[in-house]
């Protein structure tokens, strides 16, 4: 499948490439504090105390992981052609992943990408083959708000672009869908209407549209880390256990982008990919000049990726 799109690198404007940087810094952002909830690092106890009582990671540098390599990736390829070429997306997809294999890849990527490097336009009898029907898991929720980002004057596009760079990984319907609401919920960010109606009347049917009603139906006073037992909080590593949750969190602070994430990290689960989606949303709009300066110094920067292809 490619794009007959006609837009082009000029077409898009100059407010919808400074929001993509935006969304860019907010998802890294996220992606590395959220990194730093992760099990590995903590004990789940310790890391209940230190998020309840506001402690940011002590850690003097916070890596991001492959929620960023892959966003920087597809970020490329966009900024580049103006659209999602998908064979162009396969490849640079699969150099991202040569290049730094140990960003925390998922199972799927590390059968697919390797074989992408060769033949990039095999994406289209691989990814459908990964587990019986293609990939229904975040991978392609959790790269593509920029995507919704730069494209945000167009809605209808967002949804095609954001479908488009899905299918090169994620295949299955539900791994579609949850990329679709994330680049909706970005581009709605961006212009300043972020309701989690909104962006489930814009998802395909299934499983991830589902859980964003009941999201939408879930108030804002509750504590996040109920709302991560009713919605899930990506723990099963699949869109509809992921989107629903990070898109709540979001929503509840669409102003506060460290707001966001700290709620977002009280529900743990893949806290990485979690807040690096709430992040890229949130961050779409508010960029990251409000969260405290700590937190930049400590965060990888982002120079020097995506590998060039």
């Amino acid at each position: 499948m490619t794009n007959s799109s006609p837009h082009t690198p000029a077409d898009v404007s100059r407010a919808g490439a400074e929001a993509a940087r935006r969304s860019l810094e907010g998802l890294s952002l996220g992606d590395a504090f959220g990194e730093r909830w992760f099990p590995l690092f903590r004990e789940r106890r310790q890391a209940l105390r230190e998020i309840t009582e506001r402690l940011t990671p002590a850690e003097p540098r916070w890596h991001w992981t492959d929620d960023t390599a892959l966003a920087l990736a597809l970020d490329q390829v966009l900024a580049g052609y103006g659209e999602v070429v998908q064979d162009r997306l396969a490849l640079v997809f699969a150099l991202t992943f040569d290049a730094d294999q140990g960003r925390g890849y998922g199972h799927g990527m590390h059968m697919l990408l390797p074989q992408l490097l060769a033949e990039p336009a095999d994406w289209r009898t691989l990814a459908p083959g990964l587990f019986d029907g293609g990939s229904l898991g975040n991978g392609a929720a959790m790269r593509v708000a920029p995507l919704g980002a730069r494209f945000h004057e167009d809605l209808d596009h967002v949804s095609r672009q954001a479908r488009l760079q899905a299918e090169v990984t994620h295949a299955h319907p539900e791994g579609i869908a949850g990329a679709v609401a994330v680049a909706v919920a970005a581009a709605l960010s961006v212009r300043g209407e972020l309701a989690l109606p909104a962006v489930a009347e814009r998802t395909p049917e299934g499983l991830v549209r589902d859980g964003l009603r009941r999201a939408a139906e879930l108030p804002f006073t509750t504590e996040p880390w109920r709302a991560a037992d009713v919605l899930g909080n990506g723990q099963r590593i699949r869109a509809d256990d992921t989107v629903p949750f990070a898109l709540w969190t979001a929503a509840r602070h669409p102003d506060d982008l460290e707001a966001a994430l700290w709620s977002t990290a009280e529900g743990f689960g893949d806290v990485d990919t979690t807040c690096a989606i709430a992040g890229g949303v949130v961050g779409a709009a508010t960029g990251t000049g409000r969260v405290p300066a700590a937190w930049l110094r400590k965060r990888e920067p982002l120079t020097g990726f995506p590998a060039s292809a």
